[in-house]
């Protein structure tokens, strides 16, 4: 692989490092998918096959159970499905993602061996599993899943032992990364990318990883192009510097990051910003007013209330009640003001959910008004080039042009398109479709300075000759995680 080589990271083990110099947004390598499946909770929404979210897909004829966008992706993921769809038919039921994605993997390692490209890297089974290292509840989980497997997997298949399909579950465990749709804004499924797996954590890094779903749209398969991951510069890496990657969201506290990393990956954070929990005073801070401090309990206070709201939210949104997720943030958020600092993560986690409900609701000036909060203390939080605060960054200058403020909202999508350009890429369909946005809001802009009631006048009588309806459901903002949690 000519931008990177495998070396001992100290106190990581084996890492990825750069063997030349790159810089923000060069890809270092991309990797095709070994095997990947949708998400039980999604599997009749989402393609098997490209993972794209679709209104209305067809389903296998033979096992009832995969979805496909039409014949085109059902005949490229035949090959993969046609083992996955005679055992389904045979035990009555497909089982559940983890089973499935084992099954895949196991397939092909049968079929093709443990390396399948020239450029990949490591085997699966040097990969660690970390089974020792499990709880006594996610071992009984184990212990099922293997069970279950056993009686799913054909029995005119090659038979495996308990040992070789633990491991195979200890790796998925650890490494199954997050599938996105094809805009890349909800995780769909789980997959496994052996490459990437050699990527070590840092709460800083300097890579980000974008999931590309490829194209298959052409009618001939030979025209289609793979899913696969990308690993992208964030900025200038020099020959020899190890490659890092996010595995949590940074919008937590240096001790929540290294509790979540400690039980879902099995190690100590030892990076610069866990040591000295860099950022850490601004994400509890409390605010100043009239030039003095909030006191410290009231802000701790604040707090705790914060996290039991945010609970509630939570709750209500997973319900699809988003009248009552509103007055929920109101409330909150009421609560909050004047008390917590504008980089309060728990005051963002407000801001950010009340400006996507209520624009999803129409209610776009205040949502506005949110959204601009929230881009405001992610810039003073987040790496400049994080894909997160490009796509927030994105939402909230779709937000403000929904709302009519054309100037402050076409000064947002260009800053999200130069943060995007570097982690999703040119080619990546959301740069794209921001690419779109950015030059529709320049030429809006352009009327607005010439003229502003003769532009304001435009864009009410073409919001008249629309019909009113519903903007896309919320979902969940981004994708925090790298790889799934369990």
């Amino acid at each position: 692989m000519e931008n990177v080589e495998v070396f001992d990271s100290p106190g990581k083990g084996r890492g990825l490092r750069a063997s030349k110099e790159v810089w923000a947004g060069d890809v270092l390598f991309a990797e095709p998918c070994f095997a990947a499946v949708v998400f039980d909770s999604l599997a009749a929404n989402v393609c098997h096959c490209c993972f794209r979210r679709q209104p209305k897909l067809q389903r296998c004829g033979q096992c009832r159970f995969a979805q496909y966008c039409d014949r085109t992706c059902q005949r490229a993921a035949w090959e993969e499905h046609k083992q996955e769809c005679a055992a389904i038919k045979s035990y009555g039921q497909a089982p559940n993602e983890n089973i499935r994605l084992a099954a895949r993997i196991i397939c092909r390692l049968d079929k093709e061996g443990g390396v399948i490209s020239d450029l990949q890297l490591t085997t699966l089974e040097d990969l660690e599993d970390h089974i020792s290292d499990l709880p006594e509840d996610d071992l009984k989980d184990l212990k099922v899943d293997i069970h279950n497997f056993l009686d799913f997997w054909p029995r005119s298949g090659k038979q495996h032992t308990v040992e070789t399909i633990s491991h195979i579950f200890g790796v998925i465990n650890c490494n199954g990364f997050m599938v996105s749709d094809q805009r890349g804004l909800q995780a769909v499924g789980v997959g496994l990318f052996p490459n990437l797996c050699l990527v070590n954590h840092d709460c800083w890094p300097n890579c980000t990883v974008i999931l590309n779903n490829g194209n298959h749209s052409a009618v001939n398969t030979l025209y289609h192009t793979q899913m696969r991951i990308e690993l992208r510069a964030l900025g200038k890496i020099s020959e020899g510097e190890e490659l890092t990657v996010a595995y949590v969201d940074y919008l937590n506290t240096s001790e929540d990051r290294k509790r979540m990393l400690k039980q879902q990956y099995f190690f100590d954070c030892t990076c610069e910003h866990c040591t000295n929990k860099i950022n850490d005073d601004l994400k509890l801070a409390g605010a100043v007013v009239d030039d003095v401090k909030v006191p410290d309990e009231k802000v701790k206070e604040v707090t705790e209330y914060s996290k039991e709201m945010l609970s509630k939210m939570e709750k209500a949104r997973l319900d699809a009640n988003y009248n009552e997720v509103v007055k929920i943030c109101r409330q909150c958020v009421e609560k909050q003001e004047n008390v917590l600092a504008d980089t309060h993560i728990y005051q963002l986690k407000m801001w950010s959910t009340l400006s996507e409900v209520l624009s999803y609701l129409q209610f776009f000036e205040e949502a506005a008004f949110y959204a601009r909060k929230m881009v405001d203390g992610y810039m003073k939080l987040y790496h400049p080039n994080n894909a997160q605060l490009g796509m927030a960054t994105m939402r909230a200058g779709v937000t403000h042009w929904q709302a009519g403020h054309i100037e402050v909202g076409h000064g947002m999508i260009c800053k999200a398109y130069a943060i995007l350009l570097v982690t999703h890429g040119p080619t990546h369909p959301i740069t794209k479709d921001l690419e779109a946005m950015r030059i529709q809001t320049e030429m809006e802009l352009r009327m607005f300075k010439q003229n502003e009631y003769v532009y304001h006048s435009m864009r009410e009588a073409a919001l008249k000759n629309q019909p009113m309806k519903m903007m896309a459901e919320p979902v969940e903002e981004g994708i925090k995680s790298l790889f799934r949690k369990k």
